[in-house]
């Protein structure tokens, strides 16, 4: 785990599936610097540690357990708690919140993940589903393979590198088993029918070239989510890991100057009531602020 204590508002971080802590330090470290306590834990089951096997897969309502037990011993010791995630972390950001919108500040929804529908995703993976009643589940592992979810094209060699001589690198493990995704499709079910129920503020940035989850994922967020203010942000020069990518300190940035504005912080930087070109996008409903990078 992660643990780097500042101020009196607190924010919780969650990776992706069968991922590591690393994936959001670059991210913990730049709000620990703007003054936030960043908790990253490690979830057991959901995340990945050396010798962990597809029996090591629990269900994802565990997951969301513990995630739930983060953010409750967070409340207990902060003013304010903001929640984080990227991937499927992001999904389990928004499944905590179904339950406890009150009791987040806000959401910073990175690279959502409900449709695996990227350019990099295999041509067979609507087959995987035939496997996840048999003894194949335990047999079958996806293996991680270029661009990793990375544009910036030296950190992808770095990843290549680790991935080939060990099971996991800083972009996490180096196999996705198939009881981890079948648990993530099942999160991502739950989610997409329970998003009304989810109030607490919204900021959702998402590269246009995911490799992963195109924008739709995002778009859907968007349109189904009951938040008041939700804020969207599209990215030009990152893949799928955006807290580890070319635009990494704009995801930073912009979650900071999110975060900062729903806990009554003063912020710098552009108006976040414009798009890239200055014009305000509101929606009927509510406020949603939208601009790309």
């Amino acid at each position: 785990m992660i643990e780097l204590i500042a101020g009196e508002h607190a924010v919780l971080l969650i990776h992706g599936l069968q991922g590591v802590p690393t994936e959001m330090l670059p991210l913990a470290k730049r709000l620990h610097k703007a003054g936030y306590s960043v908790r990253v834990p490690h979830f057991k089951g959901y995340g990945y540690t050396e010798g962990d096997t597809p029996y090591s897969v629990t269900p994802w309502r565990d997951w969301r357990g513990q995630v739930m037990l983060e953010l409750r011993d967070l409340k207990r010791q902060y003013k304010t708690v903001s929640v984080g995630g990227l991937c499927i972390g992001a999904v389990l950001a928004l499944s905590i919140a179904e339950e406890a919108s009150a009791e987040i500040n806000g959401l910073a929804l990175l690279a959502t993940t409900l449709f695996y529908d990227g350019w990099s995703i295999p041509w067979y993976r609507f087959m995987l589903p035939l496997g996840y009643y048999t003894p194949f589940r335990y047999l079958y592992t996806y293996k991680e393979r270029e661009p990793f979810g990375l544009k910036n094209q030296q950190l992808r060699r770095w990843v290549a590198r680790e991935m080939k001589h060990r099971t996991s690198s800083i972009a996490g493990a180096s196999n996705l088993t198939l009881p981890a995704i079948h648990q993530a499709e099942l999160l991502i079910k739950s989610v997409k029918r329970n998003l009304h129920k989810v109030t607490a503020p919204a900021l959702i940035i998402h590269a246009i070239e995911d490799d992963v989850s195109t924008p739709r994922s995002a778009d859907f967020v968007v349109t189904h989510i009951a938040s008041a203010k939700v804020v969207k942000i599209m990215l030009h020069n990152s893949y799928h890991i955006i807290t580890m990518d070319n635009e990494r300190e704009q995801v930073a940035d912009e979650t900071i100057k999110f975060f900062d504005s729903i806990n009554g912080r003063p912020a710098a930087g552009m108006n976040d009531s414009t798009d890239r070109d200055g014009a305000p996008v509101i929606h009927p409903t509510r406020l949603s602020l939208v601009h790309t990078a």
